[in-house]
């Protein structure tokens, strides 16, 4: 197993490293694996260390192809982590401006590292590998216009399979848009919440109403702002459903698949009076669920646990909570194809038969949630994905299914179109 360095070194690369190790071992997720960073290590150094994990993962396929065509024989996790670091940092060095030296220095601070943590042996390897990637990599560029799936794939780093499917399905501009986009790390989002104060003049605006960047440097300042509730960390990709469902002052709303509460706290926020009722069943989200909606100041806020597919009316009456709803809002379980510029390691995850099998589940539990909606009611179905099967034809199955409810209204956005995270969101209206 890959063995982590230690956190008394408190430094990016060489804890970076060690957490590249431990992913090229075990493919942990991506976010369990940086809570492994010590809580004492400076925001600075924490900073970076991300960027070089997070890096990686993003051109893993270009860095792997690159070196598979170097290395016979892979060295044990520790040195070959230390190659897919070095290798990121030669492909940061391309673009205009960059410093003619810096591949060298990449080679020279990789190789003495490597001394540190691995050996001599294993940091002449890394000079020898290392070099020959500082010829390969800075500057290289992109496949052509008309380039096959699979040198796209190379380039950009996805799947191969996930590159074919998406040429199918949106065409080359397009897929090429995405693959781009997904490349480009991606910015932090927040949303001001406190309606008694006009947001910290650091925050930089957006286009989207109450959305705002964070800039780099600012943690000191963030930190009591979320556990005020002033703050939310929050991508405006996630407003689209609840501007679908559009839900009124003294409503009660229904939040199915609700942690972690981001989108609670939207409804919450657009309300302002009622009741908000939000549901899930991962014991692993709840406490985040809770912790999100302590923060609804006025709105009257319920937390339920419960199975959406074994009953969730029986649970939602045990705990004194109305049957049925006006207005209900399910964020379904996807493949998270909208938003894989944030979620690096997605796409290393995720399977081809994993839309069919997310489809089957999206459909159950929209099925699920339709049992929950009043007469006269609203429904929003919801996905973080781009996938048509996902989307489109989840609601079409749906609604052949189910003839006491009518597509009012869709919306989808794609992230190299809108430039904020990939979403889908359908409104229906119930007889």
């Amino acid at each position: 197993m890959a063995k982590i360095v230690k956190p008394s070194l408190r430094e990016a690369w060489p804890s970076a490293v060690g957490l590249v190790a431990r992913w090229l071992d075990l493919r942990e997720r991506i976010d369990v694996l940086m809570e492994r960073l010590p809580a004492a290590m400076a925001g600075a150094e924490r900073a970076r260390c991300q960027h070089l994990v997070f890096g990686v993962v993003r051109h893993f396929g270009r860095i792997d192809a690159a070196l598979g065509r170097l290395v016979a024989h892979p060295p044990r996790f520790v040195t070959r982590a230390a190659l897919y670091v070095a290798a990121f940092e030669l492909i940061e060095t391309s673009g205009q401006g960059a410093d003619a030296g810096q591949p060298a220095k990449v080679v020279h601070h990789s190789v003495e590292r490597t001394k540190e943590m691995a050996s001599l042996a294993e940091a002449r390897l890394v000079n020898a590998v290392v070099r020959k990637l500082a010829a390969i990599l800075p500057g290289q560029p992109p496949p052509g216009p008309i380039a096959p799936a699979e040198a796209l794939a190379e380039y950009f780093s996805h799947p191969p399979w996930l590159v074919r499917r998406w040429l199918a399905s949106f065409g080359a501009v397009a897929t090429r848009s995405l693959l781009e986009w997904n490349q480009t790390p991606a910015p932090l989002y927040a949303r001001w919440r406190d309606r008694s104060r006009p947001a910290a003049e650091w925050l930089q605006p957006t286009e989207w109403s109450g959305f705002y960047t964070v800039p780099s440097g600012r943690w000191p300042e963030i930190g009591p702002l979320l556990e005020s509730g002033s703050l939310y960390l929050q991508d405006p990709g996630t407003r689209l459903a609840v501007e679908l469902l559009g839900p009124r002052p003294g409503e009660s709303v229904l939040d199915l698949c609700a942690a972690p509460g981001g989108k609670s706290l939207l409804i919450v926020d657009a309300v302002a009076s009622g009741r908000i009722v939000s549901l899930d069943v991962p014991a692993s989200r709840i406490d985040r669920l809770k912790e999100n909606l302590s923060r609804t100041g006025v709105v009257d806020a319920a937390l339920v646990q419960a199975d959406l597919l074994k009953g969730a009316a029986a649970v939602l009456r045990e705990h004194g909570l109305p049957a049925e709803y006006p207005a209900v809002l399910i964020d379904v379980p996807c493949s998270n194809t909208g938003v894989m510029r944030h979620r690096v390691d997605v796409k290393w995850r995720l399977q081809e038969g994993d839309f069919a099998r997310h489809a089957r589940h999206q459909g159950a539990l929209f099925a699920a949630a339709a049992k929950l909606v009043a007469p006269g009611g609203r429904l929003v179905y919801s996905t973080c994905s781009v996938d048509t099967a996902e989307n489109e034809g989840v609601v079409e199955a749906f609604l052949d299914r189910h003839r006491g409810f009518a597509l009012e209204k869709s919306a989808i956005a794609l992230p190299w179109v809108v430039r904020h995270d990939g979403a889908a969101a359908f409104l229906l209206h119930r007889d």
